[in-house]
């Protein structure tokens, strides 16, 4: 598990060739605000290496935060993970990484059939039943979760990860009420904070796509307020303090062309009160945000609006998309794919450059 001193150990091996606020707080220690993510790409041996590269090619020049999930490349992606944390000239408790368990994984490449594949090995021979499934391939249960986690500890090589999300839960919408989903992510959290309590997870959170960037009325809205609501639930239930939660970050897209976690107001406490945005209301619970899609799934690294080039500091398009969303409220890090040594190194490269203040990230909406 990452630590304090192995974290600003690390800082203070590579802290001096970046920005002042390049590493942030989270957890016990510190972490590179640009992250190194592991979703896009083939299900191949090629991928495999140039990502095995880049992973260590990051390690070793900065970047203390991978992210990746179990589902990601047919499984293989959590795979060259672990295998680059052992390459890589670093120690392990100087990494911060996360993972993710929500949507049905394959096992190194997309079988013919895949939802034989999902009724055979995940519901005649596993954790779930028909009726756990959202859309075919997605789930939440406690027992599924379980079986995710200890899954992505084997795949990954580790004994322990840092932040363990549950992937997308609005996925679920579509086959429950709103109220059934927060049932669900209630008893997930207690099992997450089971899982806490063991050692088997540093931190958890919720990597989202829709659900809190879009407005109440939204058919794939969850409100945030109501999701931490669940997890001091959960925390009460397994005998701790509500305030000692486990719930530590959330995930979302956030981009110069996708702002809608900080233009749209879509969570409020109470019906009276002015609602806040889902960067907002972060902020102000002390919860992290990790961007995901910073660069637009890559068209930002082409081309900015005129207010993002013109005011953000970078050589590149891609370094000014990266550190306007390192600029936003509440957020720790921009997650980025990271598949060659040249992104990385681009990547990497934003961060020897200072995030904007808060005005003037501000008058970029202006």
């Amino acid at each position: 598990m990452a630590t304090r001193q192995a974290t600003w150990a690390y800082r203070g091996r590579f802290g001096d060739a970046y920005g002042r606020t390049y590493f942030r707080r989270f957890g016990p220690g510190v972490v590179s605000s640009v992250g190194m993510g592991t979703y896009l790409g083939d299900p191949t041996e090629a991928v495999d290496d140039r990502y095995r590269a880049a992973l260590v090619e990051g390690l070793e020049s900065g970047a203390n935060l991978i992210d990746t999930a179990a589902n990601y490349r047919c499984g293989r992606s959590e795979r060259v993970v672990g295998e680059a944390l052992r390459k890589a000239a670093v120690d392990r408790e100087a990494v911060v990484v996360a993972t993710k368990g929500g949507f049905v994984p394959f096992d190194g490449s997309r079988p013919d059939d895949p939802s034989a594949h999902i009724r055979r090995t995940f519901v005649e021979n596993g954790p779930l039943s028909p009726d756990d499934l959202a859309r075919g391939s997605h789930a939440m249960t406690p027992a599924f979760l379980d079986a995710m986690l200890d899954r992505s500890l084997v795949t990954l090589g580790l004994n322990t990860v840092d932040l363990y999300y549950v992937h997308n839960p609005e996925t679920q919408l579509a086959a429950r009420s709103r109220e059934a989903v927060y049932d669900l992510l209630t008893e997930a959290f207690v099992r997450l904070e089971e899982r806490r309590e063991a050692g088997d997870l540093g931190a958890y959170g919720v990597a989202t796509w829709d659900a809190f960037r879009v407005p109440p009325d939204d058919d794939g809205h969850l409100s945030l307020p109501a999701v931490i609501g669940r997890a001091r639930r959960a925390a009460e239930r397994v005998g701790r303090d509500p305030s000692d939660h486990g719930l530590a970050a959330i995930q979302l897209p956030f981009s110069a062309t996708m702002a809608d976690a900080f233009t749209t107001r879509a969570h409020a406490v109470d019906r009276g009160e002015e609602p806040l945005s889902a960067l907002g209301y972060a902020d102000q619970a002390g919860v992290n945000v990790f961007v995901s899609a910073p660069l637009g799934q890559g068209a930002l690294a082409v081309s900015l609006p005129d207010a993002v080039a013109e005011t953000v500091a970078g050589d590149t398009p891609a370094q000014k998309a990266l550190n306007f969303a390192r600029s936003a409220p509440a957020v720790t890090a921009a997650i980025v794919g990271s598949g060659r040594p040249t992104h990385v190194r681009e990547n990497l490269a934003a961060g020897t450059f200072d995030p904007l203040g808060a005005r003037a990230f501000d008058e970029t909406f202006a």
